[in-house]
Parts: structure tokens; C-alpha cells; sequence
């Protein structure tokens, strides 16, 4: 059927759940510190303001926490059951690499996410933000780890072959592999820009929609000074990972860029748009900028980069796909750039909440940082290809050995269960950011949420159900965020 094999459903199957699964763990690294933030600020001002939106946005951090889990759940069965010959091989590996993300940031986190949840008025002030600041800090330490086991896949080192299975000869060279620190920061980067434009375009929909109050203005204050300061910064990481990649992954570069072939000493250019035909060998349309190429990825003017025929055919990515995916990202970056200078020059004239064309855009720029995710994670990953292992283990040797009709069978559960589980997850978060903050009147605990005293069994509990008559908006705000 369209010309697909089981290894292609095998891939296609994985790109849909880590697809799912990766904008879980985004929201909940940025969350996470937006969280500790919120609450230190509370604890050092006593401003009501800051009180209020932790309890608002720790409803809505739990349910994406537990989507992140389960979903994440998923993704390590499928290593065996789909990819059990890449198991066999690099297991050794990729194995206690994740076993150590379990066993420091997971456990971290369980233990003190009940407190942080639950905790208000149970325990003490300090020990409360110490426990937020400890789920902050585990899912960052989750990040490093799945950092790690993903850059050794990429720039494989530390190890030996022995009887078609690789050996760990060096713990530290393979954590802090040539492209891990790049890949982490970038990564964490992203995280927190994401999580930023989240948070500022659910408070440019309650301004849109006539709510403002300090809570609400509080929110889009701290996302755009986040945009700001942070969207340049990744741009900057950006450039150093792309050199890192031409070092160590060029044909990969090549691949983004849709360069087939250098011509004598000539500088090469930059194809901003084009159509990269891989049975052609060649971009067709293309629109490029004389030595701009050079310049980004060599910083000189005339070096040359390497080029796609330069590689056998079965070495080569598919440029097709990665050169508008990296475009994608880039595209976003330079948006998100636009949008906190934007604010910035708002901020100035004191009209950072009142200009609604500027309030559209953040409401807009809401999924952008997810979008920009996942085009960078399609990027990195189809431009690893052929191999799954880089220069080691090709992905056509590391799938299980499944019929096309079990894996076809097997998508399509995938599908129907994602859609309708996530799905419907995603829908009650929206209802909760369609409820806004609760403005509390000099309580200590606003009503409902972390300190209860009736405390909810489960962490997804702590996230309330908006009121009745509330769900005619849903739509709505679902199709605009």
C-alpha cells in the first residue's frame, strides 16, 4: 500500500508517538521552572498575584505531567517490541542511560510532585518551594538523560564491538558525546520558549476577551520578557549546533540546506526556498543568496560546504523532507525574535496590554514553540538517516522482524487510542486556561486545587473542572490556541 514496507510503518509508528509524547515533556520542563519562579516570587513579595497564578498553572502542570508519563510509557515498550535488533545491539547502552533517568529524575520527581501538588497548606512554606524546586530540577535531570541517549545515537562514542554488540568502554564519553552539550541545551532551550508562548497566548485571550486583571497581565509580562531574552539566546545555541552537526554529520547539513554539489573554488550559497528532488539530484526552484551558505555554516566567505553528491545515494537523507522542516523551525525562531521585540517597543509605550493586533499575534504564537519542537525533532531524526546508530547501525538492520499487516494493524490502534486519549487531554487543558486564574480576596488558599482539605488521591485530580455552562467556548479557544 503506497508503496510502504513494515520497516517504513515501523518508523512511521514511532515518529506519531514520540510526535505526542515529546510535546508533554516541553510543557512540563518549562512549567516546572515558570512554577518555582511563581512561587519564590510569592514567597519574597507576598504579592497575591504570584499565589494565585501557581495554583492556576500547577492544574494545569499536572494533567500534562500525566500525559507525559503515559505517553512516555509507550515509547520505551516500543524498543522491544519494534525495534528489538537496535535493543540487541546498543542496548547495552541506551539501556542503563535510561534506567539512570528513572532511577534520579523520575524518582525525584514522584517524591516530591505529591507535596507540590497537595502540599500548601500541609507543610511548611520552605519545604513546599524546595519540593517545587525539586520537580523543576528532575525534569531537567530527565532531559539530560534522554539527551544523552539520543546525542550517543547520533555521535556514537566510548565503546567497543564485541560479537555485534556494542560494549561501553567509557561512561563519561558516551554521556558527554561530541553533540550532547548542543543537543541539551538546545533542547531545554526550547522547552522554555515553548512553555513562554504558551503562557502568553493564554493570557492574550483573556485580554482579547475583556478579562484583565494584575494575574492576567502578570502572565503576558513574564512570557514576553521570557520570548525576549531566551528566543535570541536559542538562535545563538542554534548556530553552534549547526556547526557541531557539520563536523560531525555533514551529509546531514547537506540534506538541510538541499546542496547537491560544489562548483570549483565557488563559495557556497544559501537556498532559502527551493524543492529538493531526490531522484533528480538537484533542488528545483531555487532561490539563493551567493555565499551566504559559507558564512552561516563555515563563518568565512569562501569555504565550501559539503555537498549531497559527495555521498553514495544510500548514505544520503532525505532532503525533501528536512529542508522545509528545518525552515519551519528556523521560520518560528525568527517569529518568536519579532514578537519579544515587539513587546519590548509595547512595553515602552505602555501599551503592552491594550494593542489587540499585537494580543492576536501572541494568541497566534501560541503553539508555535510546539510546532518549532517538532520540526527540529523531524530535522534532527530524518537527517540521522540511513542509520539509526550513526555510521554504525542502519535502520533497515534494527527493526523487529513484524509482517506489514501487524504493523499496519497496529498503527491504526495507535492512532484511534492517541487521538482520543490525548485528545481529550488536551481539550480539558484548554478548558482549564479558558478558566483563567481564580483572583483571590486575602484567603490564604484560593479556592479549589493544591491545599484543598480534602485532598484529591491522584495528581491529575488537582486540576478542577471549570464551571458549568463554560464548555460553548471550548471549540473555540481549542482552534485558536
Amino acid at each position: 500500500m503506497f508503496g510502504l514496507e513494515a520497516l517504513d510503518l515501523a518508523r512511521i509508528q514511532f515518529a506519531f508517538t514520540i510526535s505526542f509524547h515529546i510535546l508533554f515533556p516541553a510543557i512540563t520542563i518549562g512549567l516546572a521552572s515558570y512554577l518555582a519562579v511563581l512561587e519564590g516570587l510569592w514567597l519574597k513579595t507576598r504579592n497575591d498575584t504570584y499565589r494565585d497564578l501557581y495554583h492556576f498553572w500547577s492544574k494545569i502542570f499536572a494533567v500534562n505531567f500525566g500525559m507525559g508519563v503515559v505517553s512516555g510509557l509507550v515509547m520505551a515498550y516500543q524498543f522491544g517490541t519494534n525495534w528489538s535488533r537496535f535493543s540487541d545491539f546498543a542496548g547495552a547502552v541506551t539501556g542503563p542511560l535510561l534506567t539512570y533517568e528513572v532511577l534520579t529524575a523520575f524518582f525525584l520527581e514522584a517524591g516530591f510532585l505529591g507535596v507540590m501538588l497537595f502540599g500548601w497548606n500541609k507543610v511548611g512554606r520552605g519545604l513546599h518551594f524546595f519540593s517545587t524546586v525539586m520537580v523543576a530540577i528532575g525534569t531537567l535531570i530527565s532531559t539530560f538523560w534522554i539527551l544523552a541517549s539520543n546525542s550517543w545515537m547520533q555521535t556514537p562514542q566510548g565503546f567497543e564491538i564485541v560479537n555485534g554488540q556494542v560494549i561501553p568502554t567509557d561512561w563519561l564519553a558516551i554521556i558527554f558525546n561530541p553533540s550532547f552539550p548542543y543537543r541539551l541545551m538546545h533542547m531545554a532551550t526550547a522547552a522554555f520558549v515553548a512553555t513562554a508562548f504558551f503562557v502568553g497566548s493564554s493570557a492574550a485571550w483573556h485580554l482579547l476577551r475583556g478579562r484583565d486583571n494584575p494575574a492576567i497581565r502578570t502572565m503576558l509580562s513574564m512570557a514576553m520578557w521570557m520570548a525576549l531574552i531566551v528566543a535570541p539566546i536559542q538562535a545563538v545555541i542554534g548556530d553552534f549546533h549547526g556547526l557541531n552537526t557539520l563536523k560531525h554529520q555533514p551529509a546531514k547539513i547537506a540534506a538541510i540546506e538541499g546542496h547537491w554539489e560544489n562548483h570549483d573554488d565557488e563559495a557556497t550559497p544559501l537556498i532559502l526556498f527551493g524543492w529538493p528532488d531526490m531522484k533528480e539530484e538537484r533542488t528545483k526552484f531555487a532561490v539563493e543568496i551567493p555565499y551566504l551558505g559559507s558564512l552561516i555554516l563555515t563563518h568565512s566567505l569562501d569555504k565550501q560546504v559539503p555537498a549531497l553528491k559527495e555521498f553514495p545515494p544510500e548514505d544520503r537523507p532525505n532532503s525533501t523532507i528536512v529542508f522545509w522542516s528545518f525552515r519551519i523551525m528556523v521560520g518560528l525562531g525568527f517569529l518568536m525574535i519579532f514578537t519579544g521585540l515587539w513587546s519590548l517597543w509595547l512595553r515602552k509605550r505602555d501599551s503592552l496590554y491594550t494593542s489587540r493586533p499585537f494580543l492576536h499575534l501572541a494568541l497566534w504564537m501560541g503553539p508555535s514553540g510546539l510546532i518549532a519542537i517538532l520540526a527540529g525533532w523531524f530535522t534532527t531524526e530524518i537527517g540521522r538517516q540511513p542509520w539509526v546508530v550513526y555510521g554504525l547501525m542502519r535502520t533497515a538492520d534494527a527493526s523487529s522482524n513484524h509482517s506489514f499487516m501487524q504493523m499496519s494493524i497496529t498503527l491504526i490502534m495507535f492512532v484511534v487510542v492517541y487521538f482520543a486519549l490525548f485528545g481529550a487531554g488536551l481539550g480539558y487543558m484548554m478548558r482549564l486556561v479558558r478558566k483563567g486564574p481564580k483572583i483571590s480576596e486575602g484567603s490564604e488558599t484560593p479556592d479549589g486545587g493544591p491545599g484543598k482539605k480534602r485532598t484529591p488521591a491522584r495528581p491529575l485530580s488537582a486540576a478542577d473542572d471549570p464551571a458549568e455552562g463554560e464548555h460553548e467556548d471550548n471549540t473555540r479557544l481549542t482552534k485558536e490556541i
